[in-house]
C-alpha cells in the first residue's frame, strides 16, 4: 500500500511538471544593452505576449555576453533572442529554432567621434578599439575577421561588455573606434548617436533572431510565432516591438538565413 502510494505522489508530481513546462518558459536577450533596458522592454513585451497566448514567462537575465553563451550552451533558456552567429552555435548545441526576427537587416559598424580626425580603417592600424565581447557577431566576431582578413588592420581588442559601453567609450574618447550593429546605435539617444560617425561596415545578414529549444512543443511554438507576427501586422503594437528591435517581425528560416554564416570561418575568432 505504501509503495502505491509513493507511485501516485511519483506519477501526479510528474503531471505537474509536465504541466508546468508547458505553461511557463524561460526567456533570455543577448545582453547588446544595459540591463536596466532590457528588463524594461522584453518586461513589457512579454507582458504582451504572456496576455495573448496563455503562456507564463520568465526573463532571466544574464550580465554578459560570454554568459548568455554559457547558458545557451547548457540549454538553460527555452527561449532566447540572439545574435545571427551564436543561433548557429545554438542549434549544433542543442538544435534551437530560429522562429522571427526582423525584416531589416543586420550590419556591423565601426564608429569614431564625429570630430574624430580618423577618416578610415586604415588609420586605426596598431590602436586598441573597443567592441562589446568576443563573440558578439556583427560588432566584434565578424567585424574583427573582416578587419584583420580584408583590411589588413593589426589592432589590439578590448571588450567591454555592451554596445552601449562601445558607443559611450568612443564618445568619451577612451577608444578612438568601437564596433557596434545598426539596431542597437539607432535605438541610443541622440545625445550619443549623433556625435558618432560609422567608418566602416560588414555585409549585410538577417538579423538577430528568437530561438525555441526544442524541448517546447511544436504547438506552442507556432502559437507564440503566430501570435508575434499578428501583433507585427498591428500599429498599436509598433513601439512595444521597437523596444525588442523586432519592428517588423518576419518567419525565420535556419536553412536559408543562418546555415550560412558557418562559410565565413569564424570559429578561429571565438573565445570560449
Amino acid at each position: 500500500m505504501q509503495l502505491f502510494f509513493i507511485f501516485c505522489t511519483i506519477f501526479f508530481l510528474s503531471l505537474t511538471n509536465v504541466s508546468a513546462d508547458t505553461k511557463h518558459f524561460i526567456v533570455s536577450v543577448v545582453p547588446q544593452m544595459q540591463t536596466v533596458h532590457i528588463q524594461k522592454t522584453w518586461g513589457a513585451f512579454l507582458e504582451e505576449l504572456s496576455k495573448q497566448t496563455g503562456f507564463s514567462f520568465e526573463l532571466k537575465h544574464y550580465a554578459t555576453i560570454p554568459l548568455f553563451e554559457d547558458a545557451l550552451e547548457s540549454a538553460i533558456p527555452d527561449i532566447a533572442f540572439m545574435n545571427p552567429y551564436d543561433s548557429v552555435l545554438a542549434y549544433e548545441w542543442h538544435k534551437y529554432q530560429p522562429i522571427v526576427h526582423d525584416n531589416k537587416k543586420l550590419v556591423g559598424i565601426l564608429v569614431v567621434r564625429k570630430d574624430s580626425p580618423i577618416k578610415s580603417v586604415e588609420d586605426l592600424q596598431n590602436k586598441t578599439l573597443a567592441f562589446p565581447a568576443p563573440n558578439a557577431f556583427a560588432a566584434s566576431l565578424y567585424m574583427r575577421a573582416l578587419l584583420e582578413q580584408e583590411e589588413h588592420i593589426s589592432f589590439v581588442p578590448q571588450y567591454v561588455k555592451t554596445h552601449s559601453n562601445v558607443y559611450r567609450n568612443v564618445l568619451f574618447n577612451t577608444f578612438p573606434a568601437g564596433g557596434g550593429v545598426n539596431n542597437t546605435l539607432m535605438r541610443e539617444p541622440l545625445s550619443v548617436s549623433s556625435k558618432l560617425r560609422i567608418i566602416y561596415k560588414t555585409k549585410q545578414t538577417a538579423s538577430h533572431p528568437i530561438c525555441i529549444h526544442p524541448r517546447v512543443s511544436k504547438e506552442v511554438i507556432q502559437k507564440i510565432k503566430n501570435t508575434i507576427l499578428t501583433m507585427g501586422k498591428n500599429p498599436a503594437y509598433k513601439a512595444l516591438l521597437n523596444d525588442v528591435q523586432l519592428p517588423h517581425p518576419v518567419a525565420a528560416d535556419y536553412e536559408s538565413e543562418y546555415l550560412s554564416l558557418k562559410k565565413l570561418n569564424l570559429k578561429k575568432y571565438l573565445v570560449r
